[in-house]
């Protein structure tokens, strides 16, 4: 193995001194700092949770939210038919039941009794009827609306070729949901506890266009309502007294901090004010590792960097294989990030099952692999095809915050050292970021994605040509039928079999550049209790407490 290059090496602990040097605010004196501690000391007694979310959610309206930032607040302020329980599986929430009929195809969920709104409204079967066909709606723009395609006329309705009545969803009484699938969808009531899939007030809809930005026009029907949002700041929820199931929640209320640096987030929670964050200075990693400070759990999802195929010179598949090859995401996980992350040897993330119990991520097998000599032979012969005696300037554009900019600076080193290309940096604020990646204006910029729900399809979904996610440009008509195959394949074996296939090009043609797959680590105060993070969901407070 090569030895990790001077420039990797000096960029990295440059950029960690910088981070120490300047983390603190010079400007806070002792008085601040013991009046911030009394404040959390309140916040404690009275069982505020404190805990960093890192930055400005996205949007906390459910279908738009669509990252983990927005869909954390959404997940604890809103619930759905089902919840994600304290074993992963999904559970009984607003629903108290289910039946499904015996091709699979027909799920009729009955409402429990008494739930209601934070205001005191009825929460209703035609709630969820409204916030579904609303998520289809091609005038909301959900980037997760595809995960309802399964619903018969949803993908008709989505894509402008249907109607609302034409989508099979429908309230047949206040507590009765009748909902019809073009086929069977082992993962449905999995799916449904996903924020994507969670009512909405409809006379707060449609009485305010801006109802989703203000903590003052959100009305919410899960554990906790929503009381005060300082954009870029906190937002601060409190018990909500109408949740059905308010007697379980233990909490007070939960602050949600944005803090968007690593050593802020870590001095805070040393003093107290942040009970618990996953925010681990990578200088202090290896320390904080060995003395047993930091908590790991299993997570699913990967990091990656997405190519823009329309632009040169990522229209040539050799030169995009040959970033991917010049890659090593070992030394990435092991000297830069320092979280005991797995590199990804593939897209899908380890963790799902096959119907035989094998692994999904080890029965595909290693797709990617970091080759230094095989990446230059495959940037030769794409620069060959291409006609480039020079490859043209490359930008790689990554989201604001210090671990995004650390990962940027090493692949840069890496690209150099390993291609000897010179790429340039740019960093953008998240929106913007995802805005220009959606409109195909970047080359090569960072990305990530978590799953919805618990199923290889989720995944891989997401780069057919005709999905909003891809942000590629990437067209492939044959990964194109395997998706949709595998969506109405009800021979498991059969389906799986799709997925490996359609994994295997996605790996081969390259309009994506994967990292690692995510873990949960986190610093966690002794005096929190039963937080849940789910592998397959979100962050879930429900059944936290304070001691």
């Amino acid at each position: 193995m090569k030895k990790v290059s001077a420039l990797l090496i000096s960029s990295v602990l440059v950029f960690g001194t910088l981070l120490v040097g300047c983390s603190k605010d010079p400007g806070s004196g002792t008085q601040e700092s013991g009046a911030k501690q009394t404040e959390a000391a309140k916040e404690t007694k009275s069982k505020i949770l404190l805990y960093n979310n890192l930055k400005e959610p996205t949007s906390l309206d459910p279908p738009k939210g669509f990252d983990q930032v927005s869909y954390d607040v959404v997940n604890n302020a809103f619930e759905g038919l089902t919840r994600l329980g304290k074993n992963q599986a999904p559970e009984p929430a607003m629903a108290k039941e289910w039946k499904v009929t015996p091709d699979g195809k027909k799920y009729t969920f009955t409402l429990r009794d008494g739930i209601k709104w934070s205001n005191g409204d009825a929460v209703k079967a035609a709630d969820f009827e409204y916030a579904w066909k609303r998520l289809l709606d091609p005038k909301t723009a959900s980037d997760a609306a595809f995960l309802a395609y399964p619903i018969e006329g949803a993908e008709a309705f989505n894509s402008g070729k249907g109607t609302a009545d034409g989508v099979k969803i429908k309230a047949l009484d206040d507590k009765t949901l009748e909902v019809t699938l073009t086929q069977p969808a082992s993962w449905l009531v999995g799916m449904v506890s996903s924020p994507a899939f969670f009512p909405v007030h409809k006379a707060t809809v449609e009485g305010n266009a801006k109802w989703a930005g203000e903590a003052a026009t959100i009305v919410s029907n899960g554990p906790f309502k929503i009381t005060e949002w300082k954009h870029d700041s906190e937002l601060k929820m409190v018990k909500n007294d109408q949740y059905w199931d308010a007697a379980n929640v233990k909490l007070t209320g939960v602050t949600f901090k944005m803090i968007n640096d690593t050593n802020t987030a870590y001095q805070l929670f040393t003093t107290g004010e942040l009970h618990t964050t996953g925010s681990i200075p990578a200088d202090m990693s290896d320390k904080l590792f060995a003395d047993n400070k930091v908590k790991v759990e299993d997570a699913a999802g990967t990091a990656f960097y997405r190519f823009n195929v329309k632009m040169a010179p990522f229209n040539n598949a050799n030169i995009r294989k040959a970033f991917v090859a010049a890659v090593d995401r070992q030394k990435l996980v092991d000297l830069v990030l320092k979280q005991k992350q797995k590199p990804a040897d593939g897209y899908v993330s380890p963790g799902l099952k096959d119907p035989a119990g094998g692994d999904f991520r080890k029965v595909g097998g290693s797709l990617i692999k970091f080759d230094a000599a095989e990446a230059k032979n495959l940037l030769a012969k794409g620069m060959q095809e291409a006609g480039y005696t020079t490859l043209p300037e490359v930008t790689l554009t990554y989201n604001t915050n210090d671990v995004s900019q650390r990962i940027a600076q090493t692949l840069q080193a890496m690209l150099k050292d390993n291609l000897g290309i010179d790429v340039k940096l740019a960093n953008k604020e998240g929106k913007v970021l995802t805005t220009e990646q959606k409109a195909l204006q970047l080359q090569l910029s960072r990305s990530s994605f978590l799953p919805d729900f618990a199923d290889p399809i989720n995944f891989l979904d997401g780069f057919q040509s005709t999905n909003p996610f891809s942000r590629t440009g990437w067209v492939n008509s044959t990964y194109d039928k395997l998706i949709k195959d595998a969506y109405v394949e009800s021979d498991e074996a059969k389906r799986y079999k799709m997925m490996h296939d359609a994994e295997k090009i996605l790996m081969d043609e390259a309009p994506i550049l994967p990292l690692y797959f995510y873990n949960s680590t986190y610093l966690q105060s002794d005096k929190l209790e039963g937080v849940v993070r789910h592998a397959f969901g979100f962050l879930d407070f429900k059944w936290a407490d304070l001691k």
